[in-house]
């Protein structure tokens, strides 16, 4: 008995032992993996960053656009070239596909949310690309924290739903329009009851800067042929007048806003820098004192109309002195702004958009500008959409005028400061007429959405455009003056009209 007991304990010291051993060489219980939680905080899409009190959103969309009768941005081709006079390099459609990424974090702190948001767009463009290119652009990219806003971001003169208009059209005139965000250092003051106020400081160059016409210089930029372009469209649809200063104080911008269930109200006004250049190409030349431009705007939004479910209404109205930017808005590319040049057979009509106009020991003429536009969509039903929307913008130069008109036409008859040689004589034309630079352009437009499923958008639009021009008289060409027209095609001055049209397919994520 007694050594049957001993074998039974000593067995299980055995078994003890190894079961010992056998638990020593299992791996340490794995600690719990963090996983991604859902922040719902800031509303739908937005998760906390492992590890952090942080919360992100990620997003972004794939775009795809033709452009019938227009650019790529679905702008009317107001420039002559492939826009306008020479049917032979003229693209009757355009193409652009964009991928389009964002970026928004925020954290709960005890200053408030601080916030950071980055919109980054990668585009390929049929007219500007190789087969295989492309380019990348930083549309928004701004912090935001204890009321403060710091970089890349709509600007404050604009209205909350700058970028909720019912188009598909950058090149459509609207206002201050700066649909890829304005660098600036702004402050915002929360009052109650939806009430907020801002003031900030903004970078100028290159969206406010119209730029200035110095009358008794000619040629802008590497040579004279660039002056001559710019006038009758030859080259690209900027025109910054031929004399333009260093940018050396930001705009001063501010605004106020009611924010409510029904809508929003928004009041903003500017002070726009204006500095010239010098009166002739070297510094004891002397220059125009600087001058100060500035504009106002006001704009209401009505939300969930009496017409439907989804339905608004914007309206909006601008007017600007020395800051003609803030009225037509755009960048200084073919969203707008700039030049506006078109022809149609024999006939010529075009305007610019300028600050304002100086000579030799003058100071600076400011130009005046107006704007008003409205936007309505409604909704047919939860998939289908249509908008129409319309604008009228309109700058004067004034006593300016006289000065403009007087280089106009130096200038295209090879006047002062050109011999029969220069290469400014043997692009341009003679120009006999009268008239002025004061210019309207209207716009009405409309476009159709179909959403089939959530994040997928259809769409199509039409806009019609009508040049309205002051000058009246006839243009004829000399040597190379006009793109595939030769020389001695005499052109009538008119007003002109522009038909174009886009389609789009947008998925959202």
């Amino acid at each position: 008995m007694t050594m049957i007991k001993s074998l039974i304990l000593g067995s299980a010291a055995g078994l003890i032992a190894i079961g010992g051993a056998q638990a020593a060489d299992l791996p340490v219980k794995a600690k719990a993996v963090e996983y991604v939680k859902i922040c719902s905080l800031y509303g739908a899409g937005f998760y906390y960053i492992p590890g952090t009190d942080t919360c992100i959103k990620i997003g972004g969309a794939i775009r795809l656009d033709t452009a019938f009768n227009g650019s790529t941005y679905d702008v009317p081709f107001w420039q002559g070239g492939a826009g306008g006079n020479n049917l032979w390099t003229k693209n009757y459609l355009s193409t652009r596909e964009r991928i389009n990424l964002t970026t928004d974090t925020r954290t709960a702190t005890e200053y408030g949310v601080v916030r950071t948001y980055a919109n980054i767009q990668f585009d390929f463009l049929q007219d500007r690309e190789s087969i295989a290119g492309g380019y990348t652009e930083v549309d928004y990219a701004f912090i935001q924290f204890a009321g403060f806003t710091f970089g890349k971001a709509v600007s404050q003169f604009d209205p909350q739903w700058a970028l909720a208009k019912p188009y598909i059209s950058s090149g459509f005139n609207a206002g201050s329009n700066n649909a890829t965000g304005i660098p600036q250092i702004a402050y915002t003051a929360s009052f109650g009851n939806g009430v907020s106020g801002t003031i900030s400081l903004e970078n100028a160059s290159p969206y406010r800067n119209a730029g200035l016409w110095n009358t008794n210089a000619f040629i802008v930029g590497p040579g004279a042929a660039s002056f001559t372009g710019a006038f009758y469209g030859t080259n690209s649809n900027t025109f910054l007048g031929n004399s333009i200063g260093g940018n050396h104080i930001p705009d001063v911008v501010g605004n106020i806003r009611l924010d409510q269930a029904w809508g929003t109200l928004h009041f903003g006004a500017a002070m726009h820098a204006i500095t010239p250049g010098l009166y002739g190409s070297t510094e004891n030349t002397g220059h125009a004192d600087d001058s100060y431009g500035f504009a106002v705007t006001g704009a209401v939004e009505f939300k969930n109309l009496p017409t439907g479910a989804g339905d608004s209404l914007k309206i909006e109205a601008s007017y600007g002195k020395g800051a003609a930017k803030y009225v037509f808005g755009g960048t200084t590319d073919t969203s707008g702004g700039g030049r506006y040049a078109k022809v149609d057979g024999n006939s010529l009509g075009f305007g610019y958009v300028l600050d304002g106009v100086y000579t030799t020991n003058g100071q600076i003429i400011q130009s005046s500008a107006w704007e008003v536009s409205a936007f309505y969509e409604h909704y047919w039903n939860p998939a289908w959409r249509t908008s129409l929307f319309g604008n009228y913008s309109h700058i004067s130069y004034g006593s300016g005028n006289d000065l403009m008109m007087a280089s106009f036409q130096g200038l295209t008859t090879g006047g002062p400061g050109f011999s029969s040689s220069s290469a400014a004589a043997a692009r341009a034309g003679v120009f006999a007429g009268t008239g002025n630079f004061d210019l309207g352009l209207a716009q009405i437009g409309t476009r159709t959405a179909w959403t089939p499923v959530q994040n997928l958008t259809l769409s199509a639009q039409f806009t019609y455009s009508r040049l309205d021009q002051n000058l009246n008289g006839t243009y004829t060409t000399n040597t190379g003056g006009m793109s595939g027209k030769p020389a001695g095609t005499v052109f009538n001055t008119a007003d002109q009209n522009l038909y174009n049209g886009s389609v789009q397919i947008l998925r959202s994520f």
